[in-house]
């Protein structure tokens, strides 16, 4: 089914803390032409303001999670500042997944190739069916997956993502698992199921918490270990200040189950 130009290109649903964004252009793909690229990054401003929203889950309609760059668009833009702007604005998204305050959970299906798997990528955390496959494949038509690549190797062993690259081919799920780009593989009926324990799980941890380690957890990971144990530190030292952890550690001692509500305001 085609979809008008009214039809959102990402639909968003809330639900107990936990928003999910679906890619909503099935029928191409969910290809990150300009517009889905926009969609994306006006969303993630959004919701980077709103506390109240714990985990965000990134779903895909259709038969396939994402193949890439929308080439049929590119095609029709031979210039090269398009090309740069274009790749830019891919870019932008790629760091504003990470920048995000609340954890991203890639929910999986069917095809995540290129710039696609480099969004499975960027996520905090992937959940993959065991449909899923994986391959950054621009180099089959001539193009190299270059910004797919800092994504890829940040995620999988530097040969891995090299035969990844310079071959195009796919890997299956599992294999994508083993290679650690992605978490957990289930059955294709079991994806959402398994996607809602993975973001429940985080929903009952304390929002300050959560929001301060992913921010260290980047952020470290780019600094050699001193300066990383240095700012490792001082984030635990801010972190045991908030009254959610105050609030932790005395229910530790006094044999207990901790009330979040004692320090996280945000929670739902």
């Amino acid at each position: 089914m085609s979809h008008s130009t009214s039809s959102p290109w990402v639909v968003r649903e809330d639900a107990a803390g936990i928003t999910t964004l679906t890619l909503n252009r099935g029928e191409r793909f969910n290809a990150l032409s300009e517009e889905m690229l926009d969609a994306l990054l006006t969303v993630f401003k959004t919701i980077a303001q709103e506390p109240q929203v714990r985990v965000v889950v990134l779903a895909a309609a259709g038969k396939a999670f994402c193949a890439g760059h929308d080439l049929k668009q590119m095609q029709q833009h031979p210039d090269a500042s398009y090309y740069q702007q274009l790749f830019q604005k891919c870019s932008k998204l790629m760091i504003a997944i990470q920048k995000l305050p609340q954890p991203v959970i890639a929910r999986v299906h069917g095809l995540a190739t290129a710039a696609g798997c480099q969004l499975v990528a960027m996520c905090d955390l992937a959940v993959a069916a065991e449909n899923a496959s994986f391959a950054v494949s621009g180099v089959n038509v001539g193009l190299f997956c270059s910004t797919p690549a800092v994504a890829l190797s940040r995620n999988v062993s530097r040969k891995q993502a090299m035969e990844m690259l310079l071959t195009g081919d796919f890997i299956d799920a599992h294999t994508a698992m083993q290679r650690g780009l992605v978490n957990r593989v289930v059955a294709n009926d079991q994806l959402d199921a398994a996607v809602a324990s993975l973001a429940a799980s985080i929903v009952r941890k304390p929002a300050v918490a959560i929001s301060m380690g992913k921010q260290l957890f980047y952020k470290q990971l780019d600094m050699g270990i001193e300066a990383a144990y240095q700012i490792a530190g001082q984030t635990m030292a801010c972190n045991m200040m908030d009254a959610s952890a105050q609030e932790g550690v005395q229910a530790f001692i006094e044999k207990r189950l901790p009330d979040w509500h004692v320090g996280d305001t945000t929670r739902v």
